[in-house]
């Protein structure tokens, strides 16, 4: 990434709130459906009309010649691990509270910084690996091993982490591969690989023989059998295509826009956005381990992304040069 794409922090700023807006939206969205649908009919119809908005921008960023790349099996890579993130995040949200879901999902940055330790190479000093192990311990007050009284399953209260991981290694992998494309074409190839992932889910289990029988809610979700929407449905449907476009959009923008210390602190305002919708929509509270937790994991993230930009803060003259997340 070049200097010239990072000296608009209040752009990048603008992207990154709208970006966390929407994706607060797409996740109430997503566990109101939860209920009467596959996850992957919710991903199909929602990366369709997500992917439609997206050409829209698309025209404004050099329209279809921007889709040509020298690297599509990195794009490929990249999508089926955001397709990975969001599938074990969605399937943990479909039965448990929406922020709790995100509070433990918002561990990626802390695995960020460990995942760049062996595959980037980068040095990481005691404060941040202290950082990372108190965010951790704030995973661990949240999912309350100790507590014989938990609404789901163990597995379950893991998803988020899971998918954390796999949002992490897809960061990771941008760095390192140094991903390059205006916005709306790497959004474009985030929304095809939904398209091809959840289109192979319909062909292969989309009658839902496969959740015959199970138990598990969260693999219920998953595999339980589409089935064609009321009207009522239907906005809340293009409320999600619309919420995917935004999202594949303003989180590239941001990142190509402004320094990533600068960006990243803001998407925590995700978290208080996702316990408002639960509290709101589902009448869901945090008890106080869930909040002593969010403080731990939020603390521990913001104090690494200090300590990166100070570690990596530019010499007089010169930017700093930061991958995007």
């Amino acid at each position: 990434m070049t200097s010239e794409n990072l000296d608009h922090p209040a752009k990048g700023i603008l992207f990154i709130l709208i970006g966390v807006v929407a994706i607060s939206v797409n996740d109430l969205l997503v566990k109101m459906l939860s209920d009467g649908y596959p996850l992957h009919q919710t991903i199909w119809v929602r990366s369709f009309v997500g992917l439609l908005f997206t050409m829209v921008f698309l025209q404004f960023e050099g329209g279809f010649q921007a889709l040509r790349t020298a690297t599509p099996g990195i794009h490929l890579l990249r999508g089926m691990l955001i397709v990975l993130a969001n599938m074990t995040f969605y399937a943990a949200v479909a039965v448990m509270p929406l922020g709790q879901a995100t509070a433990l999902f918002f561990v990626a940055p802390l695995c960020i910084t460990l995942l760049s330790i062996p595959i980037l190479g980068e040095k990481v000093g005691p404060l941040r690996l202290a950082a990372v192990v108190v965010g951790f311990l704030g995973v661990v007050v949240i999912q309350q091993p100790w507590s014989t009284e938990i609404s789901v399953s163990r597995f379950v209260l893991f998803l988020p982490v899971i998918a954390a991981f796999f949002y992490a290694f897809t960061q990771v992998l941008t760095r390192k591969l140094g991903v390059s494309a205006p916005a709306s074409a790497l959004a474009c190839y985030i929304q095809s690989t939904f398209l091809l992932v959840s289109t192979g889910f319909f062909l292969v289990a989309g009658d839902g023989r496969f959740a015959q029988g199970v138990e598990n809610e969260s693999v219920i979700f998953l595999l339980r059998a589409w089935s064609w929407p009321p009207m009522a449905d239907v906005p809340v449907f293009i409320g999600l295509g619309l919420c995917s476009g935004l999202i594949g959009y303003c989180l590239s923008a941001a990142y190509k826009s402004a320094n990533a210390a600068t960006i990243a602190p803001f998407e925590y305002v995700g978290l208080p956005l996702a316990i408002f919708w639960g509290w709101a929509v589902f009448g869901e509270w945090p008890d106080m381990a869930m909040w002593i937790g969010c403080g731990l994991i939020i603390g521990a993230g913001l104090f690494v992304f200090l300590r990166e930009q100070i570690k990596n803060r530019p010499l007089p003259g010169r930017r700093a040069r930061w991958g995007r997340r």
